[in-house]
């Protein structure tokens, strides 16, 4: 009789941008290995939760990712999937970045109330971001 394959849990924050990436590894994970069984477990994170302070002045790293960072270390889940903007550039020890799948159009949106593009934006406009390095 051959032993039962154990279900892969991975770990994800809920929002919707990433449930919609774990289901896009998931789908992969699946077409390579048809006859394993996935699990998506959904996990809330700091940055999740403080949702009336800046993330800058919330402070400290991984606020994405402390989390599930530490449901891998202590079993709970058997791999996790990021944004890799979220990953702290310092090492976490012990874990790994294990696979990374091909990059989809990296490109920015402009959503622009009057219509214009980033070639007719007049001179001297103010855009907004929330991130710190696009600004």
């Amino acid at each position: 009789m051959a032993a039962e394959m154990k279900t892969v849990r991975l770990g994800t924050r809920a929002s919707a941008l990433a449930r919609w990436q774990t289901d896009h590894v998931v789908a992969l994970l699946q077409a390579a290995h048809p006859n394993q069984q996935f699990e998506t477990v959904l996990m809330s994170t700091r940055g999740d939760r403080v949702l009336d302070t800046p993330l800058p002045l919330i402070g400290g790293k991984g606020l994405f990712t402390f989390e599930l960072e530490h449901a891998l270390r202590s079993g709970d889940i058997d791999f996790a999937v990021h944004s890799l903007k979220d990953l702290p550039t310092d090492d976490a020890t012990g874990l790994v970045v294990g696979a990374m799948p091909t990059r989809a159009t990296p490109g920015d949106a402009l959503v622009s109330k009057q219509g214009y593009t980033i070639d007719t934006l007049p001179k001297g406009a103010v855009i907004g971001t929330s991130s710190r390095r696009r600004a």
